[in-house]
């Protein structure tokens, strides 16, 4: 029988003690249930808390951050004009996507949105170059740049460089962090290990470096 059930306790004093009794168990019962429900809501607001200040404060991980070059990786056999293709790089775990614009230009991004997280995709027809968009929060990018063009997101989309073989192949060589300049990250990325290809690009010490290595070999 539940506490709505119960019976009418009968008049006088035997009934008014168990009247009390009735209504001390109700209000225990009404409190644990108060109780529990505000342990619940503190609980995952406190868990949706930390992790909106990990992204906000960069704790967990961003695309990008290594400091050497990544393995390179083949994204596709070949990749038309208003197609585009989800891969993964830098790492096995870092979502990106490759997408060839109307005009034939190649242009890849981490497919990870900057603003929760979310994962970000290509719509082809929203303009001419189409649009990176986070459906979560109705997260916006520009798919030339990589910009935010609308939303919450905080940053724009970390680029990831690609290259086109002879073959048509479409390869993936490394990845930059949010809004950091094609020249610092390829710098940082390949200062080091492959200082012939960062001469070009005036990075501080590539002659040196590429002296060095000639000496080496």
């Amino acid at each position: 029988m539940s506490l709505t059930e119960q019976p009418a306790p009968a008049p006088g004093p035997e009934g008014d003690a168990a009247a009390e009794q009735l209504r001390d168990r109700i209000s225990a019962d009404s409190l644990t249930t108060r109780r529990d429900y505000l342990r619940i809501v503190a609980t995952v607001s406190g868990g949706l808390a930390i992790g909106g200040v990990g992204v906000a404060s960069g704790i967990l991980h961003r695309h990008g951050d290594s400091e050497t070059a990544p393995r390179p990786k083949k994204v596709a056999d070949s990749l038309e004009p208003g197609a585009s293709v989800a891969f993964r790089f830098p790492g096995d775990e870092d979502r990106a996507l490759a997408v060839r614009l109307a005009d034939g230009s190649l242009v890849g991004y981490s497919a990870v949105c900057t603003h929760l997280a979310c994962a970000v995709l290509w719509r082809e027809d929203r303009g001419a170059d189409g649009e990176l968009y986070c459906p979560c929060h109705e997260g916006v990018f520009d798919a030339r740049t990589g910009e935010v063009t609308a939303g919450p997101p905080p940053r724009a989309l970390p680029r990831i460089f690609l290259t086109e073989q002879a073959d048509g192949s479409v390869w993936a060589l490394a990845a930059a962090r949010s809004g950091e300049p094609a020249r610092e990250a390829l710098c940082r990325q390949f200062g080091e290990t492959r200082p012939e290809a960062t001469q070009g690009l005036g990075c501080p010490g590539a002659d040196r470096a590429a002296a060095t290595e000639r000496r080496r070999t």
